[in-house]
């Protein structure tokens, strides 16, 4: 399309979640009170780690991590909503879409690459036990983190620098409640197969083989665990990697939803129906799966209360 035949986009309108108005009241409370109960709820697991001596473990670490992840994941998304579902005001500036799209890409990916560390946190627990402290050592854990951070990083400035270099039609709907990659894309009219090379290869780099390598692990845990005599032993190493486990079925489950699934006619609502799921309810629903299915967890927990109560 010619230069002159397009216009300068200097904001967005996001459409929102697929609701009625009469509705809107409703669903502000309840999403209201999740992202309040996600920021609460991670917060909580930082602080139980931070205070607790025995939860100064790698596992611990990239859970304290993980949870400052979805903090940060959900209010990437969750607060913006929150707002146009306030004031009726659906609009975006350009800057803070593409800002938007930015973190939220990056906290994607982080959340793949710390998932995969914690699965091979507990493949070396489980698998090799004895030689647990030696090879989960302080500096490999930070290393990991760190590399994630970075990988993570790259991964959203080159989908965000491409995008910068986009020309915008006319038309600057989006059918989503935040700035969505592959909305924003379609938006577009210039050239995106650049932009597309991009998400394949990324695509590949930061989910797929994340996945694998979880597979991988959790085939060779479970491998190790058939090997395992004792019943007492085999529950000890399913309670070892369980809320993991779980997390990693929930989150993954709500992206092999959105890609994989073959579109209906009602794609774009089951496109936002899956980012909700993995947006707003995973970042919700991890705080509980660590806490209702780990001791540790729950005794420093305990731990914290009866600490409060006795200095009252």
């Amino acid at each position: 399309m010619r230069r002159e035949n397009q216009s300068t986009v200097s904001e967005f309108i996001l459409l929102g979640l697929p609701i009625q108005p009469e509705d809107q009241g409703t669903y502000y409370a309840l999403f209201l009170a999740m992202y309040l109960t996600t920021v609460l709820g991670n917060l909580l697991i930082i602080l139980l780690i931070r205070l607790d001596s025995r939860l100064h473990t790698p596992m611990y670490f990239f859970l304290s991590n993980l949870a400052f992840m979805d903090i940060s994941f959900s209010s990437v998304t969750v607060p913006k909503m929150l707002r146009n579902m306030q004031t009726q005001d659906p609009s975006i500036p350009y800057a803070h879409c593409i800002a938007q799209m930015y973190f939220f890409i990056l906290f994607t990916d982080l959340d793949n690459f710390l998932l995969t560390s914690m699965a091979y946190d507990r493949y070396v627990a489980i698998c090799h036990p004895l030689h647990y402290t030696t090879i989960m050592r302080e500096e490999l854990c930070i290393s990991l983190v760190a590399i994630s951070w970075i990988l993570s990083c790259v991964s959203a400035l080159s989908h965000t620098l491409l995008l910068a270099w986009l020309s915008f039609c006319a038309n600057n709907t989006i059918p989503h409640f935040f700035c969505d990659l592959n909305a924003l894309l379609q938006l577009s009219c210039s050239d995106i197969s650049p932009n597309e090379l991009v998400i394949f290869t990324a695509g590949t780099a930061v989910i797929t083989l994340p996945l694998i390598c979880i597979l991988i692990s959790y085939g060779r845990i479970g491998t190790t665990i058939l090997k395992i005599s004792s019943t007492k032993g085999i529950c000890k190493a399913l309670s070892t990697c369980g809320s993991h486990l779980s997390v990693v079925s929930l989150y993954y489950g709500a992206i092999i939803g959105l890609y994989l699934i073959p579109s209906s006619s009602s794609s774009s609502d089951k496109d936002i129906a899956a980012s909700v799921m993995y947006t707003v309810v995973t970042p919700l629903l991890n705080p509980f799966i660590y806490s209702i299915r780990n001791q540790d967890v729950k005794e420093a927990l305990k731990k914290l209360f009866n600490r409060a109560t006795i200095s009252t």
